[in-house]
This record gives C-alpha cells, structure tokens and sequence, in this order.
C-alpha cells in the first residue's frame, strides 16, 4: 500500500517542501509539495538525496568498535558504556577540556541535534568546542552580535520586494540563498529583473548567478572590504549616506565617515581590480533604488578580512535606510524564536578566553576549527587527548585535512555520532550511527531564523526507526546521563533525561511554538500556534512577509544599533595595508555545484554520476602561460601541500584565480563510502593553510590561497580519482 508524506527536504538551507510516495519502507518518489506556501514546488536534485540516503548500503546501522585494523558491531549498551568510561578517563588524567567536541553542518539540519547536543557538551565542561561555524559564517554573527546585541539577529534580504541587489562572494542560484533561506532562488533573482529592478554580482567567477544577473563584475580574491569601504566612501563624500528613520535608532552615525575617508575608489581600484569609476556608479545606482539591499556570502567570510566584510556590508544597508524596511534587509520574526527563549539560544559573547596554542578567540563558547589540529599535535598541559564528532567530517572540510589527519591517530579516545564510516569517522574508536534524516520527525529550529519570508512547518517521521536503532537526541541524551558526575549533577541529568524521554522532541517543539511571537496579531490563527496547528497543515503555514521590527528585536542593553564596534574599527589600519600588496601569481578560491553539499552527498549515485565535478577551473591565459591543455592533470600546490586534479580551462574565472570545489578527496583508505570512493577528487583542503585566518574571529580564509599549478606525470584517471 502506497502512502504521501508531506516534508521538508533537510539537505541544505532552502527548506523545500517535498512530498515523498513510499510503499512499505520503501521510497517510490520525491517531488517538489506546489501547496507548500513558502518553496512553492521548487525542489534542485539535492532532493532524491533523502531516498539515497535511507536506502543507502553503506550507511551504518549498529555501533561499532575499531579493533585493530577492522570495525566490529556492538550493542548500544556496550557502546554508550566504553564512551562514557573513556571520556571519563581521559577527563580525570588530563582535565575537563582535554576532551574536545565537533560539530558539523549537518548537526543544524537535525532537530534532535539541535535541541539535545548542547545539554550532553555542557555536561562535559569542556573549553574546545568546535563547530563548522568557524569555516562558514562566523563573521556574520560576530557581526550581528556587535552590532544588534544577539548573534542571530543577522540581516536578511527581503528578494521578493528588492529593486536592486548586490551580492558579494554568494552564488544563490546554486545555494538557494545560504544565511538568506530562499527556496527558488534563481527564480527570485529573476523576477527582480522582471519588475524592472537590477542585480549586480561581485565574483571571481562567473558563477550561475552571475548568469542571471544583470550585471558581473570580476572583483579580486580578498578584496571585498576595500570594495565596501569604497562604496561608502562614495555614499559619503556625495551625500548619498541618508539613514532616515533609521537615524534615532543608531549609535555612532556621525563617526562612520571618517572611517572612511583613506579608502577612495580610485585609491583601491587597482588592489580590487574594480575600475574608480564602476564602483562610483554601484554606489549611486545602490543609494538612488527606491529599495536596495547588499547581501555577501560564503566568499565575504571565508578570507582574511571576512568580520569586516561582513560589517560593511550591513553598515551600507543601514547608511543608505535600507534596513529593517521593505525590499531591504529585515528581520525574520519566527514561530520558535531564539531570541526570546533566554538562556536556551545564548545571545552569544566573543574572546572570554582564547585558544592554548594560537590564542584565537572563541565566539559563543566554540574555539576557531582552524586551531583544532594544533591544540591535538602539540604537547603541554591543556593538550586535547579525546575527540567526539557529530555529523561532520572535519578531516574533509577544515584547512589543512592532511594535518589533522595525521593528528587524530595521536588521540586516547575518540568516538563519532555519524551514519558513515568516512574520512574522519575512520579514526573513531566507537562510531554511534543514528537514525536517517527520514526517520524522525523535524522542524527547522537556525533556518525560519535567516528565511526571507514567515513561514512555519512541521514534519512527522515518514518512516518509524528500526527498533535496534537510535535516534540523535537518544544518543545525546543517555551520553548525558551517563557523563553526569556528583549527586546534584547526576540528579539534574536524571531529571532532564526523563523530561526529554517523555516529551520527545515533538513535545518540546509544542512548548516553544506556545511560547513563540506568533499570536492572534501575527498569525490567521487566532488562538496562536501548536504542534497541532502545525500538523493540521501538513504543507505549511504561511505567516506572511517581513516586517519592520528593528526597535523590538535590537538585544544589546543601548537599544540602539551599534556601528563602529571598536574592534571593527581597530583593524581598518590592517586593511589600509593590504592596499597595493603584492599580489600572488595565482589565488585559490572553492566553488559549490548544485548536486552536492560539502563533503556527505557524494555517496549518491545518481547526485554524483556525469561528468567529472573536481576539476581545477582556470583561465586560459593562465593555462597557456603555463602551457597547460584542457583535461590534463595538474598538480596544485600551496604552503601546505599539494593535490592532482584534472584541468577545466573557461574564461569565467578571472586571470590569476582558480577554483577548485570543497568536498572531495574520498581516496583514504578505510573508508566504507563505495560511491564517493569510485568519484574521489581531491580535497582542496590539502592545500588550504590553517595558518591564514581572519585575525577578528578566527574564521578560516580559505579564499585566496596562493597556490602554484604545473603539469604532472600523473595519468589522468589517477589525477581524477585522488
């Protein structure tokens, strides 16, 4: 007998609607739910990954336990029992912080995840807490905690009512909208275009978006902060910079401008490579639209200068009146809303202590990833001795890999929540498997956060877990219980282990929409939202578009948006250096496909297969410099290391660049991942320097690593498989 399940597609940040056709537990077919008010039928090929995934061989489904140089089954009462004895172990021989957690990005997708881990990693007291937040979008939310007083009060175009939008290091076409939650985000960006307005791309690459856009414009690797110091030189020195109502909710408006007075275009043209004139004009046409918004992504934050750039570009929203108004960044205002929930969604704090080795900052409790190697490989007092990885795969997608790599053998214990015995899992001790992404029920806690529109949805388990299965938050929960030590803490863990057990994420997730801002004056259900509500529409309710709510949402104890945080404004003097650098002979900078998300996807068969996906995109000028043909293999090499890929000459990429993407490199052995073994590509983080960080928050720079390319003598099916 054949069934419907109405969804949401958890693989990346778009929140698409789905209905799923099963036959037992079997998957029959996914498409995209026309009835889901906030993705509208839209759904990429990312979709069929959620069948993959469930029928998946390779997926583990039982805990297992290295033994030598093989994995054995265990039962979960003997694993949960050998974890907490050797995290307890290690604890009392090395102290609390010599066990280390990391999470990856998957961990945001996964309901359980969200609500439980944080309650198992405070039981164990631990100061090297690492998440991939530290390689992605730390900058963005230092920014907003500096400035609007809570880390997730970050600023989100409002794409559906925008005239004009200027899109920094992001390729939404592809992502559908990454801290800007857009289902069909192509289609967004061209009904701007549609209505008469304009979107403008500054990219290193011609990237999909680009292709959309009505106007691309190379922009060098890095150089984004002069670009947005420049255009608020601009909006300045013309009188363009006109806050309007916004005025009397800003602090420090009248210091901005001489913040800017050394960065004149034509003083930065030739280190961005964005003619004086071109960025004169963005900065008019931005300041005349009746509704603009600036938006950066990925590639803002992911280099030296990524809090700056991500300052700036909210500072040229606000100067010009274009925040918390229509069309341009807004404020989400969510059925479950972090920011009103207290003590469970920390507003967030920055550089209460700082990493042993390095003495990066932490933000909101978690150490930069960058270091997390480092405070493995080096000895002393306060060196990490055990690991505990949840859904990532940090050998693959944290800089340098190959470092960390060698790091992870060192350790006295290491355990992994994860379904697959993959590039970092390998090195577990113990790997837990948790149930599938279609196996548990789900609704999305980060991503009605960033969305551009209200919405709300809940999402019942389509399949029941197998019985010897465990899900997420059961993992966490008895990990809790069982790393609980002394009376009163072993009492309060009880306590919450039996709450959680009873309640189940479903229940918690009634009390927060209880608890939420969606009333009878937000939402067309007048006596305000339940978990019942919520599964009466099965396709999701629809709470309407973003709203002005500035003054209500600010966190900070001013009640006013701060824009000259002082130590923003302290390392304008370093990027005032940075102005007529000498430039490397080649930069190296990632890009992301549509058919994949980092490293977890490329077990698909069907997401995988075509043509090669990791090759080494450079411009022909480039190649014949080097004379370099198109489909050999090259050798990439940097300061840490070197790769060989196959080479893709295209003139989208601008001269001096290459881009490589993130995700592969599924040659190790040990791995149990058959698919992504067969199509293993390189990892560009074998070549990424763990060493070159955005000195503000500690958050990766991955973009603009020089590089050399030369042939090698490898044949081509070897460059292409490794």
């Amino acid at each position: 007998m054949t069934s419907k399940h109405f969804r949401t597609c958890t693989l990346c940040e778009a929140m698409c609607g789905v209905v799923i056709e099963t036959e037992g537990r079997n998957v029959l077919s996914i498409r995209g739910d026309a009835d889901d008010p906030f993705s509208r039928g839209h759904i990429c090929p990312k979709a069929m990954g959620l069948s993959d995934l469930h029928h998946d061989q390779d997926r583990l489904r039982t805990p297992l336990r290295r033994e030598g140089g093989r994995f054995v089954p265990i039962s979960w009462e003997q694993a949960f029992d050998e974890v907490a004895a050797n995290l307890k172990r290690v604890q009392k021989q090395h102290g609390k912080s010599a066990v280390a957690v990391y999470q990856g990005n998957p961990s945001v997708h996964n309901l359980g995840t969200m609500l439980m881990s944080p309650q198992f990693v405070r039981t164990l007291r631990t100061r090297n807490r690492y998440s991939a937040t530290s390689v992605d979008q730390l900058p963005h939310m230092l920014a907003a905690f500096a400035m609007f007083g809570h880390q997730l009060l970050i600023p989100i175009p409002d794409i559906d009512r925008t005239e004009y939008m200027l899109v920094l290091g992001a390729n939404p076409a592809v992502s559908n909208g990454s801290l800007m939650t857009a289902p069909g985000a192509a289609d967004r960006l061209k009904a701007i275009v549609k209505r008469g307005g304009k979107v403008v791309v500054l990219d290193p690459r011609r990237t999909e978006t680009a292709a959309l856009a009505s106007e691309h414009v190379f922009i060098r690797p890095g150089s984004d902060a002069l670009f947005l110091m420049a255009v608020l030189h601009t909006l300045f020195s013309e009188q363009l910079a006109r806050p309007g109502a916004l005025l009397p909710l800003l602090s420090g408006f009248e210091r901005v401008a001489s913040l800017v007075t050394d960065f004149a275009p034509e003083r930065v043209a030739e280190t961005t490579d964005v003619p004086a004139d071109t960025i004169r004009r963005i900065a008019r046409e931005f300041a005349s639209a009746p509704r603009a918004v600036c938006y950066g992504r990925v590639g803002v934050s992911t280099q030296d200068f990524g809090t700056l750039c991500s300052w700036l570009i909210n500072l040229i929203n606000i100067v010009t009146g274009n925040l918390d108004r229509e069309g341009g960044a807004m404020f989400p205002q969510p059925a479950i809303d972090p920011l009103t929930l207290g003590a469970a969604f920390s507003r967030g704090h920055f550089a209460a202590f700082k990493s042993r080795v390095r003495g990066l900052p932490e933000f909101g409790g978690e150490l930069p990833v960058a270091t997390l190697a480092e405070e493995i490989d080096t000895a002393g007092k306060g060196q990490i001795r055990a690991l505990v990885t949840s859904a990532g795969n940090p050998v693959l997608s944290t800089p340098n890999g190959a470092r960390l790599e060698r790091a992870l053998p060192t350790l006295d214990f290491m355990v992994s929540i994860d379904f697959y015995l993959n590039e970092t899992t390998r090195h577990a001790h113990i790997i837990l498997p948790p149930s599938g992404p279609l196996e548990h029920d789900h609704y999305d806690l980060a991503f009605h956060v960033l969305a551009v529109r209200n919405t709300t949805k809940y999402s019942p388990a389509t399949f029941p877990r197998q019985p010897d299965a465990r899900h997420d938050y059961e993992i966490f929960n008895e990990l809790m219980l069982r790393m609980a030590e002394g009376p009163l803490q072993k009492l309060a863990a009880r306590a919450r282990f039996e709450v959680i057990d009873r309640l189940k994420p479903a229940g918690i997730v009634d009390l927060l929409l209880r608890m939420g801002n969606h009333g009878s004056k937000l939402n067309p259900f007048k006596k305000g939202l339940s978990l019942r509500t919520l599964k009466d529409n099965p396709h999701g309710i629809d709470l309407g578009a973003l709203r002005p709510c500035l003054a209500q949402r600010l966190g900070n104890q001013h009640t006013k948006v701060v824009l000259v945080p002082a130590f923003m404004r302290d390392d304008l003097a370093r990027l005032a250096r940075s102005i007529g650098a000498e430039r490397p002979a080649l930069v190296l900078i990632g890009r992301r496909h549509l058919r994949s998300n980092n490293s977890w996807l490329h077990n698909s068969a069907r997401l995988i297969k075509g043509p090669a996906r990791c090759t080494l995109q450079m411009h022909p000028a480039d190649a014949a410099q080097r004379d370099l043909r198109q489909g050999n293999a090259v050798q990439v090499r940097s300061k840490v290391g070197a790769i060989e890929v196959p080479l893709e000459i295209t003139d989208a990429l601008m001269q001096g660049v290459v881009s490589l993407p993130h995700g592969f490199g599924h040659s190790r052995k040990g791995t149990a991942t058959h698919v992504a073994s067969a199509h293993a590509g390189a990892s560009i983080n074998d070549v990424t320097d763990e060493s070159r960080v955005d000195l503000l928050s500690g958050n990766a720079s991955f973009s603009g690593v020089p590089v050399e390319v030369s042939a090698t003598l490898l044949p081509l099916a070897d460059a292409a498989g490794r």
